[in-house]
């Protein structure tokens, strides 16, 4: 029986959850730091914080930490990996990732999500529900490209980056670390490390993610 821990009992972890269990596991319990007063996560238990996660006092196979916010959800990767706990990657049965992409530990891509040819996702990243991904894509860690973003093909994107909903990036455009893409932008220009940039065509309006 193969048994999922996930941290972040939000509703991105119910989407991860249920991806999880479409995608052949066979249970899943999240952890939350609202716990004990956070005890359920509509139809899952929310069995322990943090420090139950990692101090194995349960039993699951492997863990995936199910919270949106780029940052905060390499972080808490990070402390899963310092304790030696095993890392989950979760692919929607209805995504489509090519045989020649690569996906790293942690990501989950959701229902819908296209990850073409030689494209190398990094670890605890986020493919959101109908997002895609070209041929050539190098996404680093903690990347979250939401629901209904495209990239096209040779776009590189840095640490902890979030590309918003419905936004577009042409090809070869190289987007920094630790920026934030608006809904709906449309990115026809390189876009610096820590910046927001809204629009069309994307321009700077403030400090990234």
């Amino acid at each position: 029986m193969k048994r999922l821990a996930l941290f972040g009992a939000s509703g991105h972890g119910k989407v991860v959850a249920d991806a999880a269990l479409a995608a052949g596991w066979h249970s899943v319990v999240f952890f939350d730091d609202g716990w004990p007063q956070v005890r359920q996560n509509r139809h899952w238990p929310v069995v322990g914080d943090f420090s139950a996660l990692t101090g194995g006092a349960h039993d699951f196979d492997a863990a995936l930490v199910s919270i949106g916010n780029c940052a905060v959800r390499w972080q808490k990767q990070q402390g899963l990996l310092a304790a030696g706990i095993a890392l989950a990657t979760v692919v929607h049965p209805r995504a489509c990732i090519s045989q020649f992409a690569q996906l790293g530990a942690g990501t989950v891509a959701m229902a819908g999500a296209v990850v073409n040819v030689d494209a190398v996702i990094g670890e605890g990243c986020i493919i959101n529900t109908a997002a895609t991904i070209d041929h050539d894509c190098m996404l680093a860690h903690g990347v979250h490209v939401s629901p209904g973003a495209h990239l096209s093909g040779n776009v590189t994107v840095g640490a902890c980056s979030w590309i918003g909903v419905g936004a577009s990036v042409r090809q070869g455009i190289s987007i920094g670390a630790g920026a934030m893409v608006g809904a709906g932008a449309v990115v026809v220009r390189q876009v610096p490390d820590n910046v927001t940039v809204v629009g069309c065509p994307a321009a700077v309006r403030g400090a990234g993610s």
